[in-house]
């Protein structure tokens, strides 16, 4: 991915989440995959798609079991 599209798409995603401090970091390596960061952070990973001239950005993100709260009981529901 180009240092344009990087900074194009960075932009685009802290405009859309309200958050300055993601980052969109270039591989050290050509042709590495581009990380998504928030602070210092890892969230996902940033792939390019070149389909016959139309050009599309995805974000995988990845969230870890052990990163999320204690699930909360359903309102409603009883056992």
């Amino acid at each position: 991915m180009k240092p344009n599209d990087i900074a194009r798409v960075q932009d685009y995603l802290r405009r859309t989440f309200a958050n300055n401090s993601l980052t969109v970091v270039a591989p050290p390596k050509r042709g590495g995959p581009v990380e998504v960061m928030v602070g210092d952070e890892f969230i996902g990973v940033l792939h390019r798609d070149d389909d016959e001239g139309e050009v599309s950005y995805s974000l995988v993100m990845t969230i870890l079991d052990i990163d999320l709260p204690p699930a909360a009981p359903v309102p409603g529901k009883t056992k």
